[in-house]
């Protein structure tokens, strides 16, 4: 069974392309990439069809990432097949457990820097706490330079180690 993961931002051009592709990195690494799909949208349609910003993919590519990205945005309907859908700020969060159809399905929706937290703290109060904790935001570097960029790569790759955990778990959880 496939374990199924969105990564949302708010044009799909900066952060959650970057986002998609480290976590596929991690995947791989971990040889669980015929066990775990993962895509990215964002929360607005302004960028649908635009290759991932110049910037992601230069940071990208310097660290050894595959940067291939077309932005969509994300749809309702999407939640019925994802078993996970991650935020990369707390905007995007509100605005997606909005959209979702089902409390259920609201509970798909989690912050990536949540999982940069211990696992106890998560289990504890899911979806909770990180209603209201802007420093789990990953920065928007859309309008500054290069080195938003770098420090968003960072935050993206730390958090990635505890997601891969959380998905791990989940996947030994299941029949399959």
């Amino acid at each position: 069974m496939t374990y199924r993961v969105c990564f949302v931002c708010t044009g799909n051009i900066c952060r959650s392309p970057m986002a998609e592709s480290v976590f596929r990195a991690r995947v791989q690494e971990a040889g669980l990439e015929g066990r775990v799909e993962i895509d990215s949208a964002g929360t607005g349609g302004w960028h649908e069809g635009d290759a991932a910003d110049p910037r992601t993919v230069t940071v990208l590519d310097e660290h050894g990432y595959r940067s291939e990205h077309v932005a969509r945005q994300f749809q309702p309907g999407w939640f019925a097949r994802l078993d996970l859908v991650v935020a990369l700020d707390t905007g995007h969060l509100k605005a997606l457990r909005r959209l979702a159809p089902t409390e259920e399905d609201a509970r798909k929706v989690r912050l990536l820097r949540s999982y940069t937290r211990p696992a106890s703290d998560l289990r504890a109060t899911p979806g909770a706490p990180e209603d209201t904790c802007a420093d789990l935001d990953v920065p928007d570097p859309y309008y500054g330079g290069a080195d938003g960029f770098q420090e968003c790569l960072e935050m993206v790759e730390e958090a990635s180690t505890g997601l891969l955990a959380a998905v791990r778990e989940q996947l030994e959880g299941r029949i399959g």
